[in-house]
């Protein structure tokens, strides 16, 4: 009788390395599947740097929603201050490097938050700190201190900010935080995808979050059927009714760039934080976004699908951004 020998130790290693490799090609495969599908799959976020967000047609970077909710508040901070694109970009690296575009509630000694600021230090409570409006805003705050920011190479201008131990670190993060400054307020766009909302919205609580970003100027809250006074229609006239609690905000012309990159940075907001927030739809400027729909892209106004269910294209009217809720 021959012996039965035991598998050689580099055959057993070739094997683990196989069945690494197929385990690995089947969860690529399972998210591929689940990203093409309309509406499901796990939910994802990705920044385009132009409008089209065409596959291969622009620079890219994806997020969780976590992520996007936390660049989109820190983009929208900025623009809401009136700041330059370049100080976005530069808020928006120092995030990527210091927390991964996410709120921690821990870090080096007693580091904190989006920027791991330190309350020993006096950048606040840790309440504060970890309010990411809060905290982007007192980032801002320090950056415009710092003479000729602008002009300055990006790893100076937020070391002179962060005082950190590894201040080359932030350099690596500029090529896609420009894409996500682009995104937000910019010439880019915001897509989410994902399942909708299954839980109602809360529009007051929409509306809390973008009054504290933007200021109560233009905004209005309607509630279902037109809730303050019968339908709502464009710039919330007589018009069309809606079938959910909305939000409006319209846009000042004269305002003229400054306020279409607030609208911007508004829609893409929402967009962002649509799943925490219960938002179902948002329009902005003949562009409609859909939750679970369209594969969480934007659509224009004429596009054959870009259709809501009583048919009305779900772009809003020029200069205007519009906030659904689930319900």
């Amino acid at each position: 009788m021959s012996e039965i020998r035991e598998p050689r130790p580099r055959r057993r290693r070739l094997l683990r390395v196989v069945v690494g490799l197929l385990v690995l090609l089947s969860v690529i495969g399972y998210f591929a599947v689940q990203r093409a599908s309309v509406g499901g799959g796990a939910p994802f976020c990705v920044a385009s740097a132009d409008a089209s967000g065409r596959d291969g047609g622009s620079e890219k970077y994806e997020m969780s929603p976590e992520q996007a909710a936390n660049a989109a508040t820190i983009a929208a901070v900025g623009i809401a201050k009136g700041l330059p694109e370049r100080a976005v970009t530069i808020a928006l690296a120092t995030a990527m490097q210091e927390s991964a575009l996410r709120n921690l509630d821990h870090g080096d000694r007693d580091s904190l938050g989006l920027f791991q600021q330190r309350p020993s230090m006096g950048w606040g409570t840790p309440e504060q700190i970890t309010d990411p409006v809060y905290s982007a805003g007192i980032f801002y705050d320090h950056l415009v201190d710092v003479p000729g920011y602008s002009r300055l190479p990006l790893t100076v201008a937020a070391q002179k900010v962060q005082r950190s131990g590894y201040p080359q670190a932030y350099a690596k993060h500029e090529p896609d935080a420009t894409v996500l400054t682009a995104a937000f307020g910019g010439g880019g766009r915001l897509d989410c995808g994902g399942p909708a909302p299954t839980q109602p919205g809360d529009p007051e609580k929409v509306r809390e979050g973008l009054v504290r970003i933007f200021g109560k100027d233009g905004m209005h809250t309607f509630g279902p059927q037109g809730g303050q006074g019968g339908q709502v229609g464009r710039n919330g006239g007589g018009g069309r009714t809606v079938e959910e609690p909305e939000i409006t905000m319209v846009e000042k012309r004269e305002a003229g760039e400054a306020a279409t990159r607030r609208s911007r940075a508004m829609a893409h907001w929402a967009v962002a934080n649509s799943r925490e927030m219960g938002i179902a739809r948002v329009s902005y400027d003949l562009r409609g976004w859909v939750a679970g729909k369209d594969r969480g892209r934007w659509q224009d106004k004429g596009d054959a699908d870009a259709k809501n269910g009583d048919g009305d294209p779900y772009g809003a009217a020029p200069g205007e951004v519009r906030i659904f809720m689930a319900r």
